[in-house]
């Protein structure tokens, strides 16, 4: 990408999108085109395409899509296929149409199979059944990845495809009813320290390892691939290291400054048992996370307290 390059960032208010906006910002890319869910429904494939006429991107960062966590994805299992089906098949086909040069879609971890072995390679990919709590989403983006690949096959385009692990970091969601594990955990022992709680309740049996990535590595990461990676299969992005979600949740109550006990209630589901992935492709490219895990918590938190908080009081 050029400096004065025209580049969309789709989904550039939310978690991952407000961090490659960042980043590029950064880096000196000025020319970037953004659009608020209000100003243009990427679910409509009509508006999409005439945003795409009208603007014509050379660059799309791919960031927009339907989010949330275990409970999310329980209660909202149609809305977690159908609204991710129709954002990303309207941008990556608006992108074919309209000559988008490069395209970077945003998948997930979530697309390889439950009992995927550890860590999990790129090659694990479609090997084995899905982790039933999030399947509807992990099926979206498997989609978007397959249709990217026949893209590039069929007519020659340049969509490359990058797998996050689980991410956290500013412009985070925090609503306990839709949020992933990390923020609500930030949340929990925030609010519990301010009432002065004597325990904190953790859903599962704390026993499961996950591997979170904060989301400024994540967008230095997808820029860095934008200009260094153009092949259709798909690469990892993490950092190769795991944890279970109750050394996790001691580490989020150290963090907050919480005192008080955690209690586990292993009557909630737990999820994927281990989700680590292999990020050796990643590093062959160039390219490392460089956030530890405990720094990159009180960044998070110091948000939190800064923004989230701020606009709760407002509203």
């Amino acid at each position: 990408m050029e400096r004065g390059s025209r580049i969309y960032v789709a989904g550039h208010l939310g978690l991952v999108g407000s961090a490659i906006h960042r980043r590029l910002r950064e880096l000196g890319y000025e020319n970037l085109i953004l659009r608020s869910e209000k100003e243009l429904d990427l679910m409509r494939q009509d508006k999409v395409e005439r945003f795409f006429d009208k603007e014509s991107p050379e660059y799309v960062f791919l960031a927009a899509a339907k989010v949330g966590g275990v409970l999310a994805n329980s209660t909202f299992p149609a809305e977690f296929i159908y609204n991710n089906l129709a954002i990303q098949t309207n941008i990556i086909h608006s992108s074919y149409l309209y000559k988008v040069k490069k395209l970077l879609f945003l998948g997930s971890s979530c697309i390889y199979p439950r009992e995927c072995p550890q860590p999990m390679k790129e090659g694990y990919l479609l090997s084995g059944y899905l982790e039933q709590t999030n399947e509807p989403y992990a099926i979206a983006k498997i989609a978007g990845i397959k249709m990217c690949q026949s893209y590039n096959r069929q007519y020659g385009t340049c969509f490359i495809s990058v797998m996050p692990t689980n991410l956290y970091g500013p412009n985070d969601n925090f609503n306990l009813e839709t949020s992933h594990v990390l923020p609500a955990l930030i949340r929990k022992f925030h609010e519990a320290k301010i009432e002065s709680r004597n325990e904190v309740e953790v859903w599962g049996t704390g026993t499961p390892k996950r591997e979170f990535l904060y989301v400024d590595d994540l967008a230095d990461a997808c820029v860095y691939l934008m200009n260094n990676y153009n092949d259709s299969e798909i690469v990892n992005i993490g950092v190769g290291k795991d944890l279970t979600i109750l050394d996790l949740a001691k580490l989020v109550a150290r963090v907050v400054g919480f005192e008080g006990a955690i209690k586990l209630d292993p009557s909630k589901p737990d999820g994927t048992l281990v989700k680590r992935l292999d990020v050796s492709k990643l590093t062959e490219l160039g390219w490392q996370a460089g956030t530890p895990i405990e720094e990159g918590i009180s960044q998070t938190y110091k948000w939190y307290l800064d923004n989230y908080l701020s606009r709760q009081d407002r509203s």
